[in-house]
């Protein structure tokens, strides 16, 4: 068996599960990139069922020294010890590290050296991301290319942009910001958004135009599927953001506390939105369903 790579200045890490319909291209994307510099790909299975595991071992008897996956023979996301941050971070040995998970993939084969060379060339920053196409998997008509003016952000605009501010598997950054986390961190019900936050805290934040990947939504196996699966499921997420930015606000020792309280602000109308709305359509459609029974069917006097 091969060793590993000497020295990789890039570190992949890719988490997946159960997603046998996206990994190759996933992997494929991976080792099409062409680089001045070596890379390692750390693979996170969490005990995938469906036939995922078994292509990503087919790839590391390929490339033994630079595919390095685990298998887990239980599911660690139900256990609550979740992601890259878990699993990969800790054993990453590149200067760098790319995100992207095992249902999405890179489409430009210089994605990592453009992104490298950016930070190389501007050491303030610890992370540069860029355009990407965010591809709708149910609704293939709202799929669209997620883009900024700017090139140059701070840690303002990630606050009040949320967990998208940043389209994950665009994001490259220094691995030295991320080999430990605040215990807040680990509560959270997302990992992009908060991993965001502790980013722009250590640096500036760099943005390239290129549009290099594809981000799938709605996917089988998907976290956004998941999400909007139940109300509760969401009213559940709220919760979780407002704690998770409490607990933010605290550990910068409110430095930031006039744009935590504008997106706490923002998140609550917007969820109170989702709510009422939600009740309205279905007070409409009870309604409807009402008066067609009390007037024989006949609809055209209805809202």
């Amino acid at each position: 068996m091969s060793a590993p790579i000497n020295n990789p200045l890039v570190s992949i890490c890719c988490i997946t599960f159960n997603q046998v319909n996206y990994i190759r291209e996933t992997i494929d994307s991976f080792l099409m990139q062409k680089t001045s510099f070596p890379i390692e790909i750390l693979i996170h299975d969490d005990a995938s069922t469906d036939g995922t595991t078994e292509i990503v071992k087919k790839y590391e008897a390929k490339y033994p020294d630079i595919i390095l996956p685990l298998y887990e023979t239980e599911n660690q996301w139900n256990k609550g010890r979740r992601g890259s941050v878990i699993f990969n971070f800790p054993r990453a040995r590149g200067k760098y590290i790319a995100l992207c998970e095992g249902d999405d993939y890179w489409t430009d084969p210089y994605k990592l050296q453009k992104q490298v060379d950016f930070l190389e060339n501007n050491p303030k920053c610890s992370v540069n991301f860029h355009a990407a196409k965010h591809s709708n998997e149910s609704e293939p008509w709202k799929s669209y290319i997620y883009q900024k003016k700017n090139s140059k952000f701070t840690i303002r605009d990630v606050i009040l942009g949320g967990g998208g501010f940043m389209t994950t598997n665009s994001m490259v950054f220094k691995t030295e910001f991320v080999k430990e986390f605040p215990e807040w961190f680990y509560k959270s019900p997302v990992g992009d958004y908060p991993l965001m936050l502790i980013l722009a805290s250590k640096g500036e934040i760099g943005y390239l135009h290129d549009n290099m990947s594809v981000y799938r939504l709605m996917a089988s196996g998907s976290w956004t599927l998941a999400l909007n699966s139940s109300k509760l499921n969401i009213e559940n997420h709220y919760k979780s953001i407002l704690r998770m930015l409490n607990d933010f606000n605290k550990w910068t020792k409110y430095k930031y506390s006039k744009y935590v309280f504008r997106k706490k602000s923002e998140n609550f109308i917007l969820h109170k939105y989702y709510i009422y709305s939600t009740k309205y359509r279905l007070f409409l459609s009870n309604l409807h369903k009402l008066r067609l029974k009390y007037i024989g069917g006949k609809s055209s006097i209805l809202l």
